[in-house]
């Protein structure tokens, strides 16, 4: 199984409002950038976007090390809460409906073909590869304004 490094970011300018993520895809020397966004949306659709984005550019299921500094797709993942929310029809709990469902639907299929280790890191404290990607988000997000 191919090691993959993948980090990523979302930015908003506004929640909602323009918004942008990026994604350095990495597999020993090689590295791909990747960034996108749209004119309305939230910081968390963008953060998640990243996420499912890179992912979408493996071809073939790998050992994946996701960097993100989104507490939100990380505790998702790692503490199971996407999976339980989709289980549970979409709900958070008796009341409340989970959001983003149609990003976490799509990524939890392609989460379910890796091997993931998730690992957040503290957003804008000097880790390049995630101060790289949040050039990648704010840029992309400016396209929209």
């Amino acid at each position: 199984m191919k090691k993959v490094e993948i980090f990523t970011d979302g930015a908003c300018k506004g929640n909602p409002g323009p918004g942008g993520w990026g994604a350095i895809l990495r597999y020993g020397t090689a590295e791909k950038e990747i960034s996108g966004g749209e004119k309305n949306t939230t910081n968390n659709r963008m953060e998640i976007s990243a996420v499912l984005e890179a992912l979408k550019c493996l071809k073939e299921p790998c050992e994946v090390t996701l960097y993100s500094d989104s507490q939100y797709v990380c505790n998702a993942l790692n503490l199971g809460w996407a999976k339980k929310w989709k289980a549970n029809n979409w709900m958070r709990n008796k009341k409340d409906p989970a959001l983003n469902v149609d990003l976490w639907d799509e990524l939890l299929s392609l989460y379910e073909k890796h091997r993931m280790n998730i690992i957040w890191v503290k957003g804008h404290a000097g880790h390049p590869e995630n101060e790289r990607c949040d050039r990648l988000a704010v840029a992309a997000a400016e396209k929209f304004k």
